[in-house]
């Protein structure tokens, strides 16, 4: 199957075996998840989103950065990108972010990450090009996301997808 991401269908999509890894597990070649540290006290917090000085473990240079806004309870996905690298901190609320390998090159090809990310565990996540993913806002009143991608914005490398259109059985939470 040719996966060029110009061409992908939501029908190639449905025809990937997908491995599910364990929740916060990062297993995806080219995935980042890096810890924040938050400064408390007294007074409030102060916690970096990106900084210079993490270039050398990973972590790219930013050429654009923007803020989204997604309301409790709403799955914001699928997505993937051809050329830019999304690198996004969770500044307000909780987030699952699901990601999907769907590059046929790599070593994880079908690997599907679920990571918890927000206020109570603050992550800078990094998706490479070529790694579908989106995210469900799990707290009231709404999610913010603030992305610092590496080249600016440009919406011929959006290549989207609908919510359900393959891996509904990821969102949480599920009770039991």
């Amino acid at each position: 199957m040719d996966l060029a991401l110009r061409h992908l269908t939501e029908h190639d999509l449905q025809t990937l075996a997908f491995a599910m890894q364990r929740a916060n597990a990062v297993t995806i070649d080219g995935v980042l998840a890096r810890p924040l540290t938050v400064h408390l006290d007294g007074r409030g917090s102060v916690a970096e989103l990106w900084s210079s000085t993490w270039l050398p473990t990973g972590i790219l240079r930013v050429e654009h950065a923007y803020q989204s806004v997604t309301d409790y309870g709403v799955v914001k996905c699928w997505h993937l990108h051809e050329v830019h690298t999304d690198q996004f901190v969770i500044t307000r609320g909780k987030a699952q972010v699901c990601l999907a390998d769907i590059r046929p090159d790599s070593p994880s090809f079908g690997h599907v990450n679920s990571l918890f990310a927000g206020f109570d565990r603050p992550l800078l996540i990094q998706i490479p090009p070529g790694v579908m993913h989106g995210w469900k806002a799990l707290l009231p009143p709404e999610l913010i996301v603030v992305n610092f991608q590496t080249h600016p914005y440009d919406p011929s490398d959006e290549f989207k997808f609908r919510w359900d259109c393959v891996l509904q059985e990821v969102w949480e939470p599920r009770n039991g």
